[in-house]
């Protein structure tokens, strides 16, 4: 019996030893574990209420399309980009806030939160799509310098076609026949045996544009 109480003191002994010489250690690591959860567990609250907040500011800007209110789907859109331009409502919202702004006539206006889309969307197929439309508005506003600008960088592959034909539009409205032509090659090239309908109009068109410049050379 005696054995077995010298054997558990000389365990105790040992514990208390490597207690004495890391325990600081495990309480410091321990502490560090239980701030990292709160900090994971109020970032995960965080997030979620911004999204949940964005959301609902989204759904204001969907409605003031609804109802052609472009006044409202401008105020409300910037709203969302300048309190929650994390979130990817931010980027359809720019987008959708443009559309309405374009349907208004009001180009000026458009140009706004698709400049802001153009360079800091989140996704980087939002952001090639708004250069495009971008683009599009620019050339309406016979900014076409500004216009050709935007078409520059590599698109999204699914916009490469619309990218050149919009930029052989754009050289047409300069007098850039040649550069023009081109342009709309590539667009057909882009678009080879295009089978979905969408693809394969644009393709006509673009072959018909290239045809009355006289088709490749």
């Amino acid at each position: 019996m005696a054995a077995f109480d010298l054997e558990e003191q000389e365990q105790i002994s040992q514990i208390k030893g490597w207690w004495e010489q890391h325990g600081k250690l495990v309480t410091a690591l321990a502490i560090v574990a239980a701030l990292a959860s709160v900090a994971w567990q109020g970032w995960n609250w965080y997030v979620s209420k911004q999204s949940a907040e964005a959301s609902a500011l989204y759904d204001a800007v969907q409605q003031a399309a609804v109802e052609h209110n472009a006044q409202k789907a401008r105020e409300v859109a910037g709203t969302l980009i300048e309190k929650y331009s994390a979130t990817s409502y931010a980027d359809l919202a720019a987008l959708l806030s443009a559309k309405v702004q374009v349907e208004a006539g009001d180009l000026k206006n458009a140009r706004v939160p698709l400049a802001w889309a153009a360079e800091k969307a989140n996704d980087p197929a939002l952001r090639s799509l708004a250069k495009l439309r971008l683009a599009t508005v620019l050339l309406d506003d016979k900014a076409y310098d500004e216009a050709l600008a935007q078409l520059q960088a590599k698109p999204d592959d699914e916009l490469a076609a619309r990218y050149a034909d919009l930029k052989g539009d754009i050289l047409m409205a300069q007098g850039k026949s040649a550069e023009a032509r081109v342009a709309y090659k590539a667009a057909v090239d882009a678009l080879g045996d295009a089978s979905k309908v969408e693809s394969a109009t644009l393709r006509e068109v673009a072959q018909a544009k290239l045809d009355a410049l006289g088709g490749a050379q």
